[in-house]
């Protein structure tokens, strides 16, 4: 079902950076740089991460390293929204969605 990740958003003294501190590792002890446009073939939870927020469209690049997220935003783009994506990265079941069960499929 997964679990909320705890998630503090921190502005930077660098216009248009923000820094997201979590209780989770993402990389261990290394570091990922993502941009926008980057193809990102890997499924690591760094990946998804990235992905999700490169999705977003309001963000120009990011950096991960443990649990620590420094993004830096496209110009005039927003933060808000981020993270939520973030804390919700591992939460597969929402409320009011149906949780499938083996009567569900066909073969």
């Amino acid at each position: 079902m997964g679990e909320p990740v705890s998630v503090v958003e921190k502005p930077s003294s660098n216009h248009g950076v923000i820094r997201f501190d979590t209780n989770r590792s993402f990389t261990g002890m290394g570091h990922e740089r993502y941009h926008f446009g980057d193809v990102i073939t890997e499924r690591r939870p760094s990946d998804v991460l990235a992905e999700a927020l490169l999705e977003t469209g309001k963000v120009e690049k990011l950096h991960i390293y443990a649990q620590t997220i420094t993004v830096t935003l496209n110009q005039g783009a927003s933060s808000d929204g981020l993270k939520e994506i973030i804390e919700n990265i591992y939460v597969y079941y929402k409320p009011g969605v149906e949780i499938p069960d083996e009567a569900n499929f066909s073969s």
